[in-house]
């Protein structure tokens, strides 16, 4: 190895002083980029980026280097895609490494705006099932799987864990949280954080930026901040300290970063502009009380497209006020051109670039990324969804399972092996050798099925809108009555996955079973139905009685709707529980799965993901629309409901095709 040239170059100076001697150097271009944290597609460095991106190229030209990653076809592309990024920026004079970030994705949501589906990573429950455990130690080898699987692809950077109280039943960003629960709260994160940077911040670290300061969670109606109706953050029940205390105790921790949330603080004693144009919460509160150094990012695209409070300011104002406020980065937006601007116009210092540009060239040292940024793509497959990681993750699935009701018919938990089921929601070839699948509730012992909280579905199918799950919680009169037929010809048993809080009393007089659960497959729901596994969840959060109790509670207060229907930290246990042997291949074999014919979907109901596990309906979607495999949202698009995705892909594709794509599909 030949020797440094300067100063920053080499590896026994500390990462404060390799900061500083390389930010001497740099020109006002290479400071700027530092600044700016956008999307990047994997693939073609001169392709369009996603969802109106810019080309990776072009970002590079604009002395970028930290790159927000959505797609994941497979750990050796993205870790591939990951070292010709590193090979590009080493063209560049000052060689400055990229930092690759990504939201969760190592569960089951899948919303481009906050978190994606596992894919090739290993599986575990939402963070709200975490918070069903409550577990700090399983928590903390969570993070420790997180931080060896990213940094075996080259993501050095996690934007979680999301450290927000879900003290808003109707949040749609509930799912990523830990709950209500300020202890709890506290507790995982902490532990989270230790998993993904361990005792410091070190070359074989993920940074951890903790979100969404000063806590979000308490949102005027439920709505959430990514959009001009739910900007406001309310606190009726004066609970701002309680919902502060998470980030005070992750700080205390050592978290490396922090992201303000988009809303705006009412009637607070705090200017009434979005969190990260907010002088007072990120330089005074943040800065000077609770004495953090790290680096602040804002959440994606406060300048251009959720500029709460100050939207009568250009794009060049909102920008100052955001430095003036105390963020060191930019997230979700690629104008560099517009900093530099406002430094040579005089309106921003250079000196206040460097502030920031010093914290982020610190992490990349820290992060031993200017040494060795190269990852191994062949090993890459190998500790990328490992078969131990992949175990851990489906028994933390199981044991987050929150069961609610048991009956005393055959639908009594655990159901007993080889009776005849009748299944909806799941795929039926996961229950061969514990049941046999009939095709109607009439000629089965049991029902299950598997449904998830109910949302409005919003926007336009593909827009950044319709992901989030928000509006009202109650189930539509069509689905009590949809689950009521069958209940009333079989004993059933609901599953129903809690991405946020679910008005469930109309379903009860139905059903005899009732288990909730926070990400779970089909495989690890079966396991705890059958008595494979046990379910040692209890609710992290309320689950109100009625949309009228939730109405009259205050959004910043835990557990304040009157008679709930299911208070937080309930849970039922089995009796007597002793794990049952998982079932044999022989066992499987002997077993009949049977798929119902006609009527077996509701496509507005029925997500595209379940649809593709059915090899009837997987040959219908490839000879009438084949272009789904293609579409470039698919994979995050498999929780959408059936008719939405054909929309979102049927862009421009003829009506007569549309329409016999889904009469067939109905016809299954």
């Amino acid at each position: 190895m030949s020797s440094p040239t300067h100063p920053y170059q080499d590896p026994s100076l500390s990462p404060a002083q390799r900061a500083e001697d390389l930010l001497s150097r740099l020109p006002l271009e290479d400071k700027a980029g530092l600044m700016f944290q956008p999307l990047a597609a994997l693939g073609d460095f001169d392709a369009s980026g996603p969802i109106g991106y810019p080309s990776t190229r072009t970002l590079l030209e604009r002395r970028i280097n930290h790159f927000n990653t959505l797609q994941a076809p497979s750990a050796r592309e993205l870790a591939q895609w990951a070292n010709a990024v590193q090979t590009e920026v080493r063209k560049q004079p000052f060689a400055i490494p990229a930092t690759i970030s990504s939201d969760p994705r190592h569960a089951f949501g899948n919303n481009p705006g906050t978190g994606l589906a596992a894919g090739p990573f290993s599986q575990w429950p939402e963070p709200l099932g975490f918070g069903a455990l409550d577990d700090p130690d399983l928590t903390e080898r969570f993070g420790e799987v997180v931080r060896r699987e990213y940094r075996a692809v080259g993501i050095t950077l996690a934007l979680h864990p999301q450290i927000d109280l879900a003290t808003e039943p109707r949040w749609s960003r509930t799912g990523g949280t830990y709950g209500q629960n300020a202890a709890t709260a506290s507790r995982l994160g902490v532990a989270y954080v230790r998993g993904l940077q361990g005792e410091q911040l070190g070359p074989h670290s993920v940074a951890a930026m903790g979100k969404h300061f000063p806590g979000g969670g308490p949102q005027l109606d439920g709505e959430d901040p990514h959009f001009a109706y739910g900007k406001e953050q309310v606190y009726p029940g004066g609970l701002w300290d309680m919902h502060l205390q998470p980030f005070k105790d992750v700080l205390a921790a050592g978290i490396s970063q922090i992201m303000p949330y988009y809303g705006v603080p009412m009637a607070t004693e705090y200017e009434e502009v979005g969190f990260s144009f907010n002088r007072e919460i990120v330089t005074d509160l943040l800065r000077r009380e609770l004495g953090f150094d790290g680096i602040v990012c804002s959440d994606w695209g406060i300048i251009g497209a959720t500029p709460w409070g100050v939207e009568h300011l250009i794009f060049e104002q909102r920008m100052v006020k955001a430095l003036d406020a105390g963020i060191d980065q930019f997230g979700g937006e690629a104008i560099p051109e517009i900093l530099i601007g406002l430094v040579r116009s005089g309106e921003v210092s250079e000196s206040r670039i460097d502030e920031s540009a010093r914290r982020l060239l610190k992490e990349k040292f820290t992060l031993g990324l200017f040494d060795d940024p190269f990852v191994d793509a062949e090993r890459a497959e190998v500790v990328v969804g490992a078969t131990d990681a992949r175990d851990a993750g489906i028994a933390a699935q199981c044991a987050a399972h929150t069961l609610l009701v048991n009956g005393t018919t055959k639908a009594h938990l655990p159901l007993e092996r080889g009776i005849s089921v009748y299944v909806e929601g799941m795929d039926p070839a996961t229950l061969a050798g514990r049941a046999h699948v009939v095709a109607s509730p009439e000629g089965a012992d049991v029902a299950i099925l598997r449904i998830a909280a109910p949302f409005e579905q919003r926007g336009v199918p593909g827009d950044l809108e319709s992901f989030f799950h928000a509006g009202s919680i109650e189930f539509p009169a069509q689905d009590v009555e949809h689950i009521a037929a069958i209940a009333s010809s079989a004993p059933t048993v609901v599953g129903v996955y809690l991405d946020r809080g679910a008005v469930l009393t109309p379903l009860l007089p139905h059903i005899d079973s009732l288990v909730a659960e926070f990400g779970a497959s089909d495989e690890a729901f079966a396991r705890v139905v059958f008595g494979e596994a046990e379910p040692r969840g209890r609710l992290p959060i309320e689950l109100p009685s009625s949309t009228a109790a939730v109405e009259a509670s205050r959004p910043d207060v835990p557990s304040d709707s009157a008679d709930p229907a299911f208070e937080y930290g309930f849970g039922l246990r089995y009796e007597d529980w002793r794990p049952r042997p998982r079932p044999t291949d022989a066992e499987r074999s002997a077993t009949t799965v049977a798929r119902r014919s006609g009527g077996r979907y509701r496509l507005d109901r029925t997500s595209i993901g379940l649809l593709l596990k059915d090899p009837e309906a997987r040959t219908v979607l490839a000879e009438d629309m084949p272009e789904l495999f293609d579409h470039p949202m698919l994979n995050v698009s498999l929780g959408m409901d059936v008719r939405s995705a054909v929309a979102m892909v049927a862009d421009g594709v003829d009506e007569t095709r549309r329409h016999s794509l889904l009469s067939r599909l109905a016809a299954l």
